[in-house]
């Protein structure tokens, strides 16, 4: 799966987000160690135990890649 992250360099430290899946940021010292934070944050949020409520039942669901890649301002790191 892929997900928007936003990543910047402030001072000595990386720091990001997924905005995809609200709740899971990083900071790290170095760019490489802030992408292994998110993926490891995206896997963990993705694989927590959602309670259900009664009579309930999970699926998913398939949503096609959104246009803005392709009209996307990529930063160069």
């Amino acid at each position: 799966m892929k997900y928007r992250a936003m990543i910047k360099q402030v001072d000595d430290w990386w720091i990001g987000w997924l905005l995809d899946l609200p709740g899971v940021n990083a900071q790290e010292k170095t760019r490489d160690e802030l992408i292994t934070s998110l993926e490891t944050g995206a896997q963990d949020m993705l694989e927590t135990n959602v309670p259900f409520e009664p009579e309930a039942k999970m699926t998913t669901i398939e949503i096609p890649d959104p246009q803005w890649g392709e009209r996307a301002i990529v930063a160069p790191y």
